[in-house]
């Protein structure tokens, strides 16, 4: 018998292993590949709390759903606008001739106005229609209607035109006893005759002003130019709260005003407004006196503890306030059981009454309270 080749057989052993190791090795590879590989997608949806491999990708919250906004102009304001401002027109009065060549006319001169009934019925000032030969309107779309004079106060500045046929729009009144300084104001009418239907903003910055002889007077910030006149005033109800009547623009020492518009309250607008269209006279009760509100200096000086009132500045002769007794520095605080306040004009104490009625007057005079009775004469 052949003896065995010990070394042979150890080497054919030793390659054996060696072939196993490597063999083992690359079938663990590529075993270990195709695992990795299947379980990878599933690896990838799974957040990890730890810093995340650049290799390994991780789950993104979704963005946020994004809301586009659209800004409407659905404003108090714009709706009043839009609702009053096509009955708002503008008056062309086509003036008499004034003594021009061959009685040649005056020219025209334009100012505003606010429809106020269906029938054609139009308020504005009576300064917008002093002189008039001829008046027409235009219409906030630009059409043009003739129109006739109806009635005027010239005491009040208002006065009452007319047109026929079909009107746009029809405006409505507020209640200017409800007023207070700081509401919205809102005036609407054609400054310098050209620029019709434009809109301004204001407040109420005051209450009762008396402007030369006009008493109880809305003052307003809103810009009110020449031909704003017989416009309204609105409250951001888009009702009329006034109608536009004057602006100051400086004082007699020569100081300059800015914001100094002021507008004839609806209510004594519109009750005048009735009685020219029923085809009355309008009387206002005649007392004869001017005067002005009080302010703090002026109580002062008086020994008046109170700025709720007005200081008699001049008593005309042969008037109800003359015969009266009434002088010069007398303060009138009231008339009858009415108080003269903020809220009370003397000019709307007054037109509670008419022309005939004996009336009382709470006067300070001297720092001495008396009542004086007097009777109201129709204005001259």
């Amino acid at each position: 018998m052949h003896k065995p080749n010990y070394i042979l057989l150890s080497f054919s052993v030793l390659l054996a292993i060696l072939i196993g190791i490597l063999g083992g090795g690359v079938m663990g590879g590529v075993a270990g590949y195709y695992t990795a590989q299947m379980i990878m997608p599933i690896e990838a949806a799974i957040p990890t709390a730890g810093p995340a491999s650049p290799k390994t990708p991780l789950l993104q919250a979704a963005p946020p759903p994004t809301t586009n906004l659209v800004l409407k102009e659905d404003s108090a304001v714009v709706d009043a606008v839009r609702k009053t401002r096509p009955a708002v027109v503008t008056v062309i009065n086509d003036l008499a001739g004034r003594g021009g060549l061959f009685g040649a006319g005056g020219g025209t001169a334009s100012g505003s106005g606010i429809i106020i009934d269906s029938k054609g019925y139009i308020v504005t000032n009576d300064h917008v229609i002093d002189g008039e030969r001829s008046l027409s309107v235009i219409y906030a779309d630009g059409t043009q209607a003739n129109a006739n004079l109806v009635g005027a106060d010239p005491i009040a500045d208002i006065a009452v035109i007319k047109v026929d046929g079909q009107v746009p729009a029809v405006a409505t009144f507020g209640d200017s006893n409800a007023l207070e300084p700081g509401q919205v104001a809102i005036a609407i009418g054609s400054p310098l005759g050209e620029f019709r239907g434009t809109v301004t903003i204001g407040i109420v910055s005051a209450l009762n002003r008396t402007v030369g002889r006009q008493e109880g007077l809305i003052q307003t910030d809103a810009a009110i130019n020449n031909g704003n006149s017989g416009g309204p005033l609105l409250n951001s109800l888009g009702q009329v709260i006034g109608i536009n009547t004057l602006v100051v623009r400086s004082t007699d020492n020569g100081d300059i005003a800015e914001g100094l518009g002021f507008a004839i309250p609806s209510n004594l607008a519109r009750d005048i407004a009735d009685q020219l269209i029923a085809g009355s006279k309008v009387e206002h009760p005649y007392v004869g006196v001017t005067f002005q509100p009080l302010d703090q200096s002026t109580a002062n000086s008086l020994g008046i503890d109170t700025t709720q009132g007005v200081m008699v500045t001049q008593v005309m002769a042969d008037s109800p306030a003359a015969q009266a007794g009434l002088k010069e520095q007398d303060v009138i605080l009231g008339l009858d059981a009415d108080k003269i306040d903020q809220n009370h004009s003397l000019l709307s104490l007054l037109s509670k009454h008419n022309a005939g009625d004996t009336v009382t007057l709470s006067v300070v005079r001297d720092g001495k309270h008396m009542d004086v009775k007097l009777v109201l004469a129709a204005h001259p």
